[in-house]
């Protein structure tokens, strides 16, 4: 495409500021309901914002692959591959510091000295969580990115039709839809990855980033690659924005349908899920097309293209300070607290209230994460990954 699509940038900060928000509460028991993620079936707008990114990384590794004019050169695949395997090491790189930094922390002082603490905290792998958001985005980029190469385009949305059917069977036949250890998923990834090694939820370990639940997610990613080639083919704006709204209603339609007899669920990235998300994030993406590239509505935008722009760094950043703020202790008015909790419970809470306090901290920290990343945007420093 010859001329950027400003409303990409938008809407993948968009989906940025959403995954920081959502993931940064003032108190987890303090939550306004649209800011959670549905228990276990159903959809909340918390529940967009990771696909909708996945749906965006498919619109942008079109336009990064046509470069290459998708040949499946050495070159490429080195690209693909190299790529694939740093977001991924950087995701097991953040798990690690956190739990290295929790163990370190909660090592009592008088056994250990502060040497032995260190490398008893660092080496410390055991209940290490190997997959997470990070780790998802990587193997649905690289596998993705490597069907885009070798397959000819055309055959790419029967390619996911069936990969998506296939997922559904395997879920209906090997009990999918229950929150329980008896699940096919869960069956799978205690297999593969050990049950130290996976996320525990509601009392299950049933990992919501999982390996096999990661293959619809890939699925996710090549619908929107295939968006982003009708957008390069379309002669117009007002092409972009019909081909992404017929587009959009008739996933989002098809995955409500489908929801009847296949939930709509994030936690195992069930087909309908797909489908529903998919069609939301490209009938956005068309909104924001019309009121952003075709209206020149662009000022309120400026604050989310600071996410958009370096959105990997941005999401990492912002992780890697959670995990400082919720783990460096110190004592005030006699209380053992964290500095997340300083900032809650003594600074917001007491003049806000639960809620309001705890939604006043995740906009807070939005807005610090939001300065690094402006000062990068003003800067022109764009940190690929």
């Amino acid at each position: 495409m010859k001329n950027r699509l400003l409303s990409l940038d938008i809407l993948r900060g968009i989906t940025i500021a959403g995954m920081i928000l959502v993931n940064n509460p003032g108190s987890w028991s303090a939550i306004y309901a649209p800011l959670r993620h549905a228990p276990w079936h159903g959809l909340t707008p918390t529940d967009l914002v990771f696909p909708f990114f996945m749906f965006i990384m498919g619109v942008s590794m079109y336009f990064s692959l046509r470069k290459f004019d998708f040949a499946p050169s050495g070159q490429v695949f080195l690209k693909i591959l190299k790529r694939t395997a740093v977001i991924f090491l950087i995701g097991l790189a953040v798990a690690w510091f956190s739990r290295s930094l929790r163990t370190f922390i909660r090592l009592p002082e008088e056994e250990l000295d502060f040497f032995s603490r260190l490398i008893r905290a660092v080496t410390n792998v055991e209940g290490l969580r190997i997959l997470g958001v990070m780790q998802r985005l990587a193997l649905s980029y690289g596998f993705a990115a490597l069907i885009a190469v070798i397959v000819k385009h055309k055959f790419i949305p029967y390619i996911t039709g069936i990969v998506l059917a296939g997922y559904f069977l395997l879920l209906a036949l090997g009990n999918g839809f229950e929150l329980s250890e008896t699940n096919i998923l869960s069956v799978i990834d205690r297999a593969v990855l050990g049950a130290p090694h996976m996320y525990t939820d509601a009392g299950v370990k049933l990992d919501p980033e999982g390996l096999a639940s990661t293959v619809p997610a890939i699925c996710h990613v090549l619908i929107g690659f295939c968006c982003g080639k009708a957008l390069t083919f379309a002669k117009s704006n007002s092409e972009k924005m019909l081909k992404l709204f017929i587009a959009g209603a008739c996933m989002t339609f098809a995955g409500f349908l489908l929801s009847y007899g296949c939930p709509i669920n994030k936690k195992i990235w069930s087909p309908a899920f797909v489908l529903v998300t998919c069609g939301l994030a490209a009938t956005l993406l068309a909104l924001l097309i019309w009121i952003v590239d075709e209206k020149g509505y662009k000022r309120w935008g400026v604050f989310f293209e600071s996410f958009g722009v370096n959105p990997l760094f941005i999401y990492t950043q912002s992780t890697v300070l959670a995990i400082l703020l919720g783990n460096i202790v110190f004592t005030y008015g006699g209380n053992t607290m964290t500095a997340a909790g300083f900032m809650y419970r003594v600074v917001l809470q007491p003049p806000l209230g639960d809620y309001l306090g705890s939604l006043a901290f995740a906009l807070l920290f939005v807005g610090v994460n939001w300065i690094i990343g402006n000062i990068l945007y003003k800067k022109h420093i764009y940190i690929k990954v």
